[in-house]
């Protein structure tokens, strides 16, 4: 487990001409005692939030060459934090299940690893506004032409991780309408090697993203295309929005305000459409709210 803590150190220009006025009164003795105690009471009064990654898929989540935790929902998050001085964040690297754990127990304040909704989370965590637009797509070897659709997916093979929203999605057609269910998988493999396995034919398909499938298919040379969903396949995934996860923990609402009221701004002024050409290679921003 890895921590990398980015602390949002400094005083406004008000509390610096009170501090130098508090200094002004004084009897000329050595000063940087007062100003120390002063600039730590203002650090104890910011609320440290603690934000929970699973370190994958990239580009959303990774650690990147210099041995930091980045991507995309981290660069989202860390442009949110710069405009909310009342905080301090601290970002955190773990097992994908333990960030529903740690978000359970108000060990984390928020989950930011590409977090699709669907109506099982919905009911323990909160949602921030939409960080992200994307299509859902099937990836399949160049190849092949047997699948279209979920029904093609039937009796077919596929690798998954645990709890995301494309496992939920396939999991719970097996379980209402699939005569042959589809076979899955679960791993933590790294994503590079699940689409490897789809384009060597060792797995079927993969369920995935438009922009991150095009973003490996150009990074890896991985002979794989694309297969739009129907608006009903979509449906049976969610919404093609990612999000920011908070738990119901003290003082959530108030947080939740505060991040979603940044969201919103950063998507207005284009920061976030720029975050997104760089690691998305496209605009993927939400629409304003």
């Amino acid at each position: 487990m890895k921590m990398t803590t980015w602390r949002k150190l400094g005083l406004g220009l008000a509390s610096i001409v009170l501090l130098a006025g508090v200094a002004g009164c004084g009897n000329g003795k050595d000063n940087s005692s007062a100003n120390a105690a002063g600039a730590n009471a203002a650090n104890k009064e910011k609320t440290t939030i603690n934000i929970a990654t699973g370190g994958a898929p990239k580009p959303f989540s990774y650690v990147n060459d210099d041995n930091e935790i980045d991507g995309y929902d981290i660069q989202i998050v860390k442009a949110i934090f710069e405009g909310l001085p009342q905080y301090e964040i601290n970002i955190e690297k773990t097992e994908f299940p333990s960030i529903f754990a740690g978000l359970d127990s108000d060990r984390y304040q928020i989950g930011a690893n590409n977090f699709a909704s669907n109506a099982e989370r919905k009911e323990k965590y909160i949602y921030s506004d939409p960080i992200f637009k994307n299509q859902f797509v099937i990836a399949v070897a160049e190849d092949r032409d047997d699948i279209k659709s979920f029904a093609d997916l039937e009796g077919k093979k596929t690798s998954v991780s645990p709890s995301v929203n494309y496992t939920v999605a396939l999991e719970k057609y097996n379980k209402e309408h699939a005569k042959t269910p589809v076979v899955l998988n679960y791993t933590d493999t790294e994503l590079a090697v699940t689409l490897q396995n789809v384009e060597s034919g060792a797995d079927d398909f993969n369920l995935i993203d438009a922009a991150m499938l095009q973003l490996y298919i150009k990074e890896f040379g991985l002979k794989l295309k694309a297969i739009p969903l129907s608006q009903e396949d979509t449906d049976r995934i969610g919404v093609p929005y990612s999000y920011l996860i908070l738990s119901k923990g003290k003082n959530s609402e108030q947080l939740t305000k505060d991040v979603n009221s940044r969201i919103q701004a950063l998507i207005k002024d284009g920061t976030i459409s720029k975050i997104s050409e760089k690691y998305l290679n496209g605009d993927f921003a939400p629409e304003l709210q």
